[in-house]
């Protein structure tokens, strides 16, 4: 069994945020809840949780941004990305920012308390039966040239040689599943 935890819930969507934190409660752990960078970067200079949840998207904000301070303040702390649009791009910037797991959501408390006890990958993992769908390859083609492209629509549509109005309706819709 886990020990209970202090953790940080970061998530613009208060249904989901309310729904999770009291998951969290119920099994439990102390949560703390913010709807923005500021905030939580406020809470967690308080007192650092021993694991953060973060959204990846958060309004205007990415939840990317949180990582690196929130290792900052405590160094052994548990930092988990949700998404509701995951990509391999954003799994791996997480993972190199410090993050110590990355979820696709819909992810219940269970699975989000499983990924934060797990501290390292699992070399068992098989890799897919079957390879990515073509717009599953193009969704992931998208989103790793808006990453490297700090996230500018326009600059990612120019580099591939997409209309913006495209890209935007393409980045509109949630990622194919597998």
């Amino acid at each position: 069994m886990m020990k209970a935890w202090q953790i940080l819930l970061v998530d613009d969507d208060p249904v989901f945020t309310a729904t999770l934190s009291h998951a969290l409660h119920r099994r439990g752990h102390t949560v703390a809840t913010a709807g923005d960078p500021v905030a939580a970067l406020d809470l967690a200079r308080q007192q650092p949780p021993d694991a953060a949840v973060l959204d990846l998207k958060l309004a205007e904000a990415s939840g990317l941004t949180l990582v690196a301070p929130l290792r900052a303040l405590r160094a052994d702390m548990r930092i988990l990305l949700l998404t509701g649009y995951a990509s391999i791009a954003t799994a791996v910037e997480a993972i190199k920012l410090g993050a110590t797991h990355y979820l696709p959501k819909p992810a219940d408390a269970d699975e989000i308390l499983a990924a934060l006890g797990r501290a390292a990958g699992d070399a068992e993992t098989p890799p897919p039966d079957e390879p990515m769908s073509v717009d599953r390859l193009e969704w992931e083609h998208i989103q790793k040239v808006l990453n490297e492209h700090d996230g500018n629509i326009s600059a990612t549509a120019r580099a591939l040689k997409m209309h913006r109005r495209t890209l935007q309706r393409k980045l509109m819709k949630r990622p194919v599943k597998e």
